[in-house]
């Protein structure tokens, strides 16, 4: 994320950062070392999306402070 960005690692921990998840529980967080996108824990398709075909999980990141 922080290289999409165009960020460098320090400006990750200067800046606020909010990752918002769509569901109760929160599948994704941001490694703040090395500004990575990673899963918060093991994510169960069998689970989340038992009788959809094609299961997506949405997030969003916002970045406080002028880009």
């Amino acid at each position: 994320v922080a290289k999409d960005l165009g960020l460098q690692l320090p400006d990750i921990s200067d800046r606020g950062f909010r990752l918002i998840d769509r569901g109760r529980t929160p599948h994704f967080s941001l490694h703040g070392k090395t500004g990575h996108l990673v899963t918060a824990e093991r994510i169960d398709r069998e689970q989340l999306c038992q009788r959809v075909q094609q299961c997506v999980l949405r997030c969003e990141l916002i970045v406080e402070g002028a880009m």
